[in-house]
């Protein structure tokens, strides 16, 4: 039986295959591009007694559908920035999760953050485009990508100037993350079975990473308390989606959670 990632990257290898576009082209505009806003600069700028917020701007997910309508990417992310976070995460993938490039550029545009583009990355083309929307970093799934890929995906990010952010689930996947020497790992504490989240797989994957690894939590945080055991962790940020984008005051969300280690 196949699962919600399997479905979504079924999708896009099938898109992917009827791709027809230059490499090589790609690569040559990708570089063209001005310079990015350094995401793992932004993230590590953060007080060592704070914790670093990436905040998300999604419409929809496959497992609750639609979270906010109407949603205005501009006004969200100047929110998200008023409220003090490090970074932008901006879903780019229409049919799934309702987002799109433009989202991400209206986000971008509207503030001084570093953005990355939350996508379901198959393709080195995918890593160029991300950089011609002008997105900051890319998210690798370690999970959807063999050893290859991701050391190959992970070249072409460096070279193009984007941080890339490896997502990983457990412990084989951290192996794999650290033999490539990924910069930044993301622990995703959502089950790719069932899209549950459990919220103590951070804390197990976090004790297997290197204590100088920037490590991101992701998924499955809901307020401020869960932010204290995550920090003694040694994360050093957190990707937050649907507890911002769904409240009323995003800013003041954003702010508690930032300072929800400060003394």
């Amino acid at each position: 039986m196949g699962t919600y990632l399997d479905e979504i990257l079924d999708f896009h290898r099938y898109e992917s295959r009827g791709d027809s576009r230059s490499l090589d082209t790609l690569v040559e505009k990708a570089g063209e591009v001005e310079p990015t806003r350094g995401f793992k600069k932004a993230l590590m700028e953060s007080p060592a007694n704070e914790m670093a917020v990436i905040a998300e701007i999604k419409k929809r997910s496959p497992s609750l559908g639609e979270l906010v309508s109407n949603l205005i990417p501009s006004s969200v992310s100047q929110e998200y920035e008023e409220g003090g976070a490090s970074a932008l995460s901006v879903l780019t993938d229409a049919k799934y999760f309702g987002g799109s490039s433009i989202d991400l550029r209206e986000a971008r545009a509207a503030c001084n953050l570093p953005v990355l583009r939350k996508d379901f990355t198959v393709d080195l083309r995918d890593i160029c485009d991300a950089r011609i929307m002008e997105a900051d970093a890319v998210l690798l799934i370690a999970a959807a990508l063999d050893d290859y890929e991701l050391k190959d995906f992970i070249a072409l990010s460096r070279e193009l100037g984007l941080d890339a952010l490896v997502e990983v689930h457990d412990e084989t996947e951290v192996e794999r993350a650290l033999m490539v020497e990924a910069q930044i790992i993301g622990v995703n504490q959502r089950d790719l079975q069932t899209f549950q989240v459990d919220t103590d797989r951070a804390l197990r994957i976090g004790e297997l990473l290197p204590s100088e690894m920037t490590k991101v939590a992701e998924s499955g945080i809901h307020s401020p308390d869960d932010i204290a055991a995550l920090h003694n962790a040694g994360y050093r940020a957190v990707l937050v989606g649907e507890y911002l984008v769904q409240s009323e005051n995003r800013g003041e969300r954003v702010a508690g959670l930032r300072t929800a280690t400060s003394t």
